[in-house]
């Protein structure tokens, strides 16, 4: 990896923050605050919410095995994305490397920070080639974007390929660990001190069952870290999703309980929808959704909206040709769709 310094965009690294009136105040209990042009009245919701999110992160240190100093909380994973732009990709000149296909908010993130994306086709078995993606970098390629288990494809990429380009790439590699919950392979945060370069995203949208709250992580390390949050707007999380996402994480076991029971109803579902007529191949998943080819997506998407049932048709997706993306749901909700498949005519 190269010298962090040599990644950052030079204003960045200048940078000097916002300061918030909080930060100026330290190391003594107080009782009135006037410093913040806060309202006195509202007492529940009248001061501005913690813009590191301290108590939240050292709850999720213990969960996600990770020091508090090595996350950052955003607004979704997408505010994560697209600091990771802010921070290290120079407008009109330098360039990142991603798999495709992949989650489209790495393109559109690109397209507004006028960074020039490079896409690199995963092979037929929806794999990365490790050689192929690093050979796509050149000496502007500040980022490689890597989706495991991705999306729209579903399926755990090869943890080797991974470390290789980790290991043989200079610059930063984010891995978007979504939907690492529903899968059997270790998640990457764990290795962050092996990798200097590694940030690994995450999110309470999935397993956590709490995409309304719009709560998503990133795992570095410190250097990174404290990058993310000098660049960051001062209180990007609110008091509510901090609260709601504290009490969560205290009640971990039925989030547990909830993966289980996806991945439970996967494993009923996928051999199901192996039976029907108009299931041509599933693809393989860690995920808690999967792609399927069928005989004919476009009337089949439009048939079940009539239905009332509503999937995702990625049939203009590149390499996803012919192909819905169909998320687990509820025992019920499954059944529901296979009923309406096996009429379909």
């Amino acid at each position: 990896m190269k010298p962090l310094q040599e990644l950052v965009r030079e204003n960045i690294w200048a940078l000097k923050p916002y300061s918030c009136a909080r930060d100026e105040f330290k190391g003594r209990e107080a009782h009135v605050f006037l410093d913040a042009n806060e309202s006195p009245y509202n007492q529940e919701y009248n001061r501005h919410p913690d813009p590191l999110q301290q108590t939240l992160k050292a709850k999720l240190s213990r969960n996600k095995g990770v020091h508090p100093s090595q996350i950052f909380l955003g607004n979704g994973s997408d505010e994560a994305i697209d600091l990771v732009y802010r921070i290290f990709c120079e407008p009109n000149t330098d360039n990142v490397v991603a798999i495709s296909p992949t989650y489209g908010m790495y393109e559109v993130c690109a397209d507004i920070n006028a960074v020039e994306y490079r896409k690199v086709p995963l092979n037929a078995n929806y794999q990365l080639d490790a050689q192929k993606l690093l050979a796509a970098t050149d000496s502007h390629t500040k980022v490689i974007w890597i989706c495991s288990p991705n999306n729209p494809t579903g399926n755990d990429l090869d943890p080797d390929s991974i470390k290789h380009v980790l290991t043989e790439f200079d610059g930063i590699v984010v891995i978007d660990e979504a939907y690492s919950d529903f899968s059997s392979c270790p998640p990457f945060r764990t290795q962050l001190g092996s990798y200097p370069n590694l940030i690994v995203l995450n999110t309470m949208s999935k397993a956590w069952a709490s995409a309304s709250v719009r709560l998503g992580m990133a795992f570095a390390s410190q250097q990174i870290i404290a990058l993310f949050n000098k660049v960051k707007y001062p209180y990007n999380i609110n008091k509510l999703t901090q609260e709601y996402a504290s009490a969560l994480l205290d009640d971990s076991f039925k989030v547990q309980r909830w993966v289980a029971q996806i991945k439970e109803e996967r494993a009923h579902l996928l051999p199901a929808f192996r039976e029907l007529p108009v299931c041509k191949e599933i693809y393989p998943t860690g995920a808690n959704f999967f792609l399927v080819k069928v005989t004919d997506a476009p009337s089949i998407y439009h048939y079940l909206v009539d239905k009332g049932i509503i999937v995702r048709n990625r049939n203009r997706v590149e390499m996803c040709e012919g192909c819905l993306r169909i998320t687990v749901g509820t025992p019920q909700e499954n059944n529901e769709l296979l009923s309406a498949l096996r009429q379909y005519k």
